[in-house]
């Protein structure tokens, strides 16, 4: 039960500071893209952030070693991986998108640790759906983001090839995180109770898709990237009600 609260502190914390660090780094060009996020809009100080940043980062690290030295060095390898991809990587494009899926995915592997079962087939299936839907969620919103991030020489799929292509390329992807959710009821690892709550959170997914791709201004497509995440919320709470209740 210690291990499951620290890695419930561990994977809120250690995920913070990437969070933190992003409205960090990209100041200036949340000037042209988000002037209301608390940074550009002067509502708080660079020197707090970094203040913050220290803080979480220190309670993520010390939550991780109370799990395992495993815990540790996969949350030292986050938060490098967290920093490199605010610092430099995010410019590259494709494979910033994939550096954070990747993290956002092992968060995952990191809570089967924490329980002592990093390799359980349903923690796998659910680290994959949530790297498809990280990745298609970073591309999307470099979508909606292309007056800023061309301030920065970005080599984002949307400026290389194009807002609907990546749109497209956005939406293959959610739609495979649909596909996906239905690994756990073909192969009977999780009952009834969650394929009801995960097709409501499929349909939702799927309607945003939709109007992603029928989105023509960036305020309708971050909209819609928020319904997307309403709709991953329901899918992870899907399967905690299904392994706590049922």
């Amino acid at each position: 039960m210690h291990n499951l609260f620290y890695g419930f502190v561990c994977g809120f914390f250690i995920s913070s500071p990437a969070l933190i660090l992003n409205d960090y780094f990209d100041i200036e060009v949340d000037r042209i893209n988000a002037p209301n996020r608390p940074l550009p809009a002067g509502i708080i100080s660079p020197p707090v952030v970094i203040a913050l940043t220290i803080v979480v980062t220190f309670i993520g690290l010390v939550a991780a070693a109370m799990i395992s030295l495993y815990a540790l060095i996969i949350c030292i390898i986050l938060w490098i991986i967290g920093f490199l991809y605010n610092w430099k990587l995010k410019e590259t494009g494709l494979p910033g998108n994939i550096m954070v899926s990747c993290s956002v995915a092992t968060t995952f592997i990191l809570g089967g640790i924490a329980v002592g079962d990093p390799w359980n087939k349903i923690v796998l299936t659910f680290s994959i759906m949530a790297f498809l839907f990280d990745l298609g969620e970073e591309i999307a919103a470099d979508a909606m983001d292309i007056k800023g991030d061309k301030e920065r020489n970005s080599k984002s799929i949307a400026i290389k090839m194009g807002r609907e292509f990546a749109l497209i390329i956005s939406s293959i992807l959610f739609c495979l995180v649909i596909l996906i959710s239905f690994i756990p009821i073909y192969f009977s690892w999780l009952g009834i109770s969650y394929l009801l709550m995960i097709l409501i959170s499929d349909v939702i997914i799927f309607l945003s898709v939709v109007k992603l791709l029928r989105s023509r201004t960036s305020e309708e497509g971050h909209s819609c990237i928020k319904q997307l995440y309403r709709g991953e919320l329901l899918g992870l709470l899907s399967f905690m009600i299904s392994q706590l209740f049922f």
